[in-house]
């Protein structure tokens, strides 16, 4: 059934009348447009939020999602739209999955990716059994993704707005969740979600985006994982890639690959920037920009979403970043490893390379390794 707002399909077969729909709720104006379209095809509607972290320390912080006052705009939406709003406390979940793992991937030297930790964790796979639990026939969200039925199943694509494409986020989705799973919002432009929210009176339509990594207050990372691993800053020596020491270092948390400023070294006509981590040894490796290019990366934790695909592929291998051609070579593990056609820059363990066939998700997996350029060559 279309949705008179803007002919959005919950690509659900039959009367929707017959239908339950369970929203993942943020308290946000992405999800609440969701809950309010979903509303309107006649579905019993039904918002779900999880309470994720201490709202008492987020109730009043733009930027946040799933605490505090955003649980308040979510049950305040629901009451205006007349559906049921259930809130479940995954606190100390979300806290094992992916707060304590991003503290432990930075001490590890690793750049993380919370926001794929959650969807993988207590967003899909806990919201997945709830939204089974309640009967639901779809768990919709506000991701700006599109779900397309392909010749074998349901596929993953770009959202249509590639300013608002949150598909790298997703790549970790199983196809059993893909199955279930919802986006009506990837066709739209964000200024149109807006616009609906606006129409429909919804009270969180001029209320801000919430911020990359909600639980880390004024993008303070460090503070967070020194909060978990009070061990965190340890410090150790900044040495450039030929082996000489250029500094001391006051803990790896403060660094991440291709970051150039802060690291208060002199001496060096040239601008160094930080080429990888060695948590081993607590060194910061740190050379020229051309000692950033990657020439190929190992990938672990494989996942494939779509059907089978042996096609050409482009890679990202950063959130903002555009995709690149690649060559795939997948080992008998399941871990593959992962080519450039050109040189990439800044590539970075701990985060994540998702794999593109045009606008389609094929897949992706998490970088282990990576192989330099500058170090091939200054070797040979």
């Amino acid at each position: 059934m279309k949705n008179k707002y803007n002919n959005v399909d919950f690509q659900l077969e039959g009367d929707l009348t017959d239908k339950r729909i369970v929203v993942a709720m943020s308290g946000g104006v992405d999800s609440s447009v969701v809950a309010a379209l979903a509303a309107t095809t006649g579905a019993e509607t039904i918002g779900i939020t999880l309470q994720l972290y201490d709202h008492g320390e987020a109730v009043n912080r733009a930027g946040s999602c799933c605490a505090g006052r955003d649980i308040r705009d979510a049950r305040a939406v629901c009451d205006s739209l007349g559906i049921a709003h259930y809130v479940f406390d995954h606190e100390s979940r979300f806290k094992e999955s992916v707060i304590d793992q991003f503290a432990n991937e930075y001490m590890a030297g690793r750049t993380p990716i919370p926001c794929v930790q959650c969807n993988m964790g207590v967003k899909f796979t806990d919201l997945f059994k709830i939204a089974k639990d309640l009967g639901a026939d779809c768990l919709a969200t506000g991701h700006y993704v599109r779900r397309a039925i392909g010749d074998c199943s349901s596929e993953l694509h770009r959202a249509a707005d590639p300013a608002r494409d949150q598909s790298y986020f997703l790549f970790a989705t199983s196809q059993e969740q893909l199955d279930y799973l919802r986006f009506p919002l990837g066709a739209m432009p964000k200024a149109q979600v807006r616009e609906i929210a606006t129409e429909l009176g919804l009270i969180v339509a001029a209320k801000p985006d919430s911020q990359d990594i909600c639980f880390v207050p004024n993008g303070d990372y460090a503070s967070v994982v020194r909060k978990v691993r009070p061990d965190a800053e340890t410090g150790g020596d900044i040495v450039h890639i030929n082996g000489s020491i250029m500094g001391q270092h006051k803990g790896l948390i403060h660094y991440t690959v291709g970051q150039r400023r802060g690291l208060d070294i002199g001496g060096h006509a040239d601008p160094l920037y930080v080429v990888r981590l060695d948590a081993s040894k607590s060194h910061v490796i740190v050379g020229p920009k051309e000692a950033l290019a990657v020439y190929s990366a190992n990938l672990r934790d494989m996942n494939w979403i779509g059907g089978d695909y042996d096609g050409p592929l482009m890679a990202k291998v950063r959130s903002m970043s555009r995709p690149v051609p690649v060559r795939l070579e997948k080992d008998t593990n399941g871990d593959a490893t992962l080519s450039f056609i050109n040189d990439e820059l800044g590539v970075a363990p701990g985060q994540a390379a998702v794999l593109y066939a045009g606008e389609r998700v094929v897949g992706g997996g998490w970088i282990e390794s990576t192989v330099g350029a500058y170090d091939a060559m200054m070797a040979a």
